[in-house]
């Protein structure tokens, strides 16, 4: 073990009729990433031995904890966050799988808010099981905001060539124009700057914006809304970051215009995910920022069709779990220099030879 302080990582398993477990099995079954990350499963140890002998991986060891300060560097931790004696059924959705899914990330959320866990990973829930009357959200961004007293959030999805925030997040296609408005976007713009330069030490960050008609409205004629609501809001927030737009969604994303930026706002959720997911599915991690947590999460959903095969990809996870750790760390950085802006510059030493 080196002498690197571990960063203590919070993950939920997600549905558990789903690949979350699988994924994180395959992530820690390199135990390389026990150098920097500190791996606390928020479930139930039956649970992961049952999905441990359906994949085969006898190798994996895994450590039973009443609680996370129980956590030993060297293994996968679980922390027990119930006792039944429950067997997945592998592929399915039920209401059942969707309450063990909210116990995982209700125990994960309460230990991040005591600072047990510096970061929280959520493996993919099944938003419609996982409805009940504690959880009454469209998903995890929604229930994360509200649990942090935060008004506005962004669903920031991320990998190594692109981040596409999404202007109107969980809601039916039919409703995003009507909740397309400047202030919305104006507010989302300014959560993506502060993220970009916050929790990836981009400065000065370069913002596109999107269009939500096909080619951006064509001056009016395939739609008012760039006209009356983007354009308007990117015209205001000039004054206080570089952005531009709005741009056709299909021409930005063919001609790979969003390699020229640090940051793309898409009006809608499939806008913005669709591409995202072409271009960098097995790498693409699900940030929210603006909350006052380290959240992310893999880009994929609860893979029921693969379940239990053993085919699941890990790079996802793998990505997220990096991508909070590097999040974490920014924000640590971030915050000295913000709060002593005046930092000692290393002296510069001439080249005597010239």
């Amino acid at each position: 073990m080196s002498n690197v302080q571990q960063i203590r990582v919070g993950i939920t398993i997600g549905d558990p009729n789903g690949i979350g477990i699988e994924t994180i099995l395959k992530v820690f079954e390199d135990t390389r990433i026990n150098e920097f990350a500190l791996p606390i499963i928020y479930g139930n140890i039956d649970l992961l031995r049952f999905h441990r002998k359906k994949l085969n991986m006898p190798n994996v060891r895994l450590n039973s904890c009443a609680t996370a300060d129980d956590a030993n560097g060297k293994l996968i931790n679980v922390v027990n966050v119930w006792d039944d004696k429950w067997e997945p059924t592998l592929g399915k959705p039920d209401k059942e799988a969707g309450a063990y899914a909210f116990k995982s990330l209700e125990a994960a959320v309460n230990d991040l808010a005591s600072t047990k866990v510096d970061v929280l990973i959520t493996c993919p829930i099944n938003k419609d099981t996982i409805q009940s009357d504690a959880f009454q959200f469209p998903g995890h961004t929604e229930y994360l905001a509200n649990m942090s007293n935060v008004d506005e959030s962004l669903m920031f999805l991320v990998s190594d060539t692109m981040r596409i925030g999404v202007a109107t997040g969980h809601v039916p296609l039919k409703e995003v124009s009507e909740k397309l408005t400047k202030e919305n976007i104006l507010k989302k713009l300014a959560l993506m700057k502060e993220s970009l330069e916050r929790d990836f030490g981009v400065n000065k960050p370069r913002i596109a914006v999107l269009g939500l008609n096909p080619h951006a409205g064509d001056n009016g004629l395939l739609g008012s809304e760039e006209q009356d609501i983007i354009l308007p809001a990117i015209r205001e927030a000039e004054s206080d970051m570089t952005v531009y737009g709005p741009y056709g969604a299909d021409g930005f994303f063919g001609t790979a215009q969003y390699k020229h930026f640090d940051g793309v706002l898409a009006m809608y959720h499939d806008q913005g995910l669709a591409p995202f997911k072409a271009l960098a599915f097995d790498s693409g991690v699900n940030f929210t920022a603006g909350l006052p947590i380290v959240r992310t999460s893999p880009d994929h959903g609860t893979g029921y069709e693969i379940a239990g095969k053993g085919v699941a990809s890990p790079d996802s996870l793998r990505a997220a779990i990096f991508s909070a750790c590097d999040i974490y760390k920014y924000r640590k950085v971030f915050k000295e220099m913000t709060a002593n802006p005046l930092q000692p510059q290393k002296t510069q030493t001439r080249d005597k030879g010239k």
